[in-house]
């Protein structure tokens, strides 16, 4: 099973002062930042995934690229831009959410292929357009006809694509998008993919179903699956069922929840291979809006805002080195809990467990090693970022220890 990196240009500085939160003056972003394969000692992905919206943009605005970063990518190409290491694969897909609310995508499929090729992608999915609905007993006649539409419509767009990727002399291997609604439909789909002659098929739109919904989807795709035709899940991540995924023909899937959850998510965001911990919460003074709010109101002051800040931040270390011990640190955090939140809501429980396993020392990836406890606090795009990474890490580690099940040994897969 491959795991893909969808790209959003998440970095971290390796000059970053942690002690006094602040960037090196000679720091520029692109040129020093680093990606998450090149700070851990170790990709912990097998490939990586770039959306066409977001370097080039769409209907929802310029993308996540600058100019001149955009310009960058298409003059030294995706493995030089992302100094991808030897034998990481890329993968180019139009970012399809991008436009869902629109009535038709907002590329050509000729602007869609110069984009895979002008950037040197080994791979690149034809452009879809995302059914945002399950339905599984429904027949084609019943069901929403824009729903119908969309699916024909990725027909028509996976054909032309490949068509056109065919006249260049295939710079690049060729993806077919599906669709649908249902197992019948996401079927339908697979099926006239390998009629046009697609080896290697994305299936898209399944980020908001169950995993018996996308099990329901495989389980009817692998009955019309031409041997040897590998399938991507696009967005999906469910590493419970991975094996059972990889059993039904998926070779490959994208995900970006890791790194999300690491700052994203209220209580799961540090992520070992059995268990998931709160990360403590440390918010600048300056930086937080509730708590700016509560001092320009004057319910708080600042310089008690500022010096309990610093009194939990410098708690925390100490105990991490061993100078204090979990009652004393987590009373220097909740003080301060209580004047971020007002006493509104407390994750002392979760705190405690967190400090109690205090993981970050049981890891041996780079960052926990470099950083200590500072991975676990949850404070600015430095540190949370950097736990994300952490995450990537351990998912990839679950991924690759995943075995499919002894059943279906004919059909080829990917442990």
């Amino acid at each position: 099973m491959r795991f893909y990196f969808p790209d959003s240009q998440d970095m971290v500085s390796p000059s970053y002062d942690f002690i006094h939160d602040e960037y090196s003056p000679l720091r520029v972003r692109q040129r020093d930042d680093l990606y998450a394969h090149e700070v851990l000692g170790g990709a912990p992905y097998d490939g990586m995934l770039v959306s066409k919206a977001i370097v080039d943009g769409s209907v929802k605005g310029s993308g996540k690229y600058s100019e001149p970063q955009r310009q960058r990518m298409y003059r030294l190409g995706v493995e030089q831009f992302f100094r991808l290491p030897k034998g990481m694969e890329s993968l180019g897909d139009c970012g399809a959410f991008n436009y869902v609310s629109e009535s038709e995508p907002p590329y050509t499929t000729t602007e869609v292929v110069d984009f895979y090729e002008g950037c040197g992608f080994q791979a690149g999915v034809s452009m879809d357009h995302i059914i945002l609905g399950y339905d599984e007993d429904s027949s084609v006649e019943e069901v929403d006809s824009e729903w119908v539409r969309r699916h024909e419509l990725t027909w028509r767009l996976a054909e032309e694509f490949l068509s056109e990727v065919e006249r260049r002399g295939r710079p690049f291997e060729p993806v077919g998008a599906a669709q649908g609604w249902s197992p019948a439909s996401y079927t339908e789909s697979v099926k006239r993919l390998q009629e046009m002659g697609y080896q290697r098929i994305a299936l898209g739109g399944m980020v908001p179903l169950k995993t018996p919904q996308i099990l329901a989807c495989l389980r009817a795709v692998d009955s019309v699956r031409t041997r040897g035709v590998e399938l991507h899940l696009l967005g999906v991540t469910r590493v419970e069922s991975m094996p059972e995924f990889a059993s039904l023909g998926v070779t490959s899937f994208d995900s970006t929840t890791p790194l999300r959850q690491a700052f994203m998510d209220d209580r799961s965001n540090y992520h070992t291979a059995d268990m998931h911990f709160t990360a403590i919460r440390v918010p600048q003074v300056d930086g937080n809006p509730s708590l700016r709010r509560a001092i320009l109101a004057g319910d708080v002051q600042q310089k008690d805002a500022v010096r309990l800040e610093r009194q939990t931040l410098k708690s925390l270390r100490e105990f991490d080195v061993g100078v204090l011990g979990v009652a004393d640190a987590l009373e220097a955090v909740l003080e301060y809990e209580n004047v971020v939140l007002g006493g509104k809501k407390s994750y002392a429980t979760a705190y405690e467990e967190s400090l109690t396993c205090a993981p970050w020392k049981a890891c041996g990836c780079n960052l926990c090693k470099d950083l200590g406890i500072e991975i676990m606090i949850f404070r600015g795009t430095e540190r949370n970022k950097r736990r994300g990474f952490h995450n990537l890490q351990v998912l990839a580690e679950k991924v690759h220890k995943l075995k499919p099940p002894v059943k279906k040994v004919s059909r080829k897969t990917y442990a």
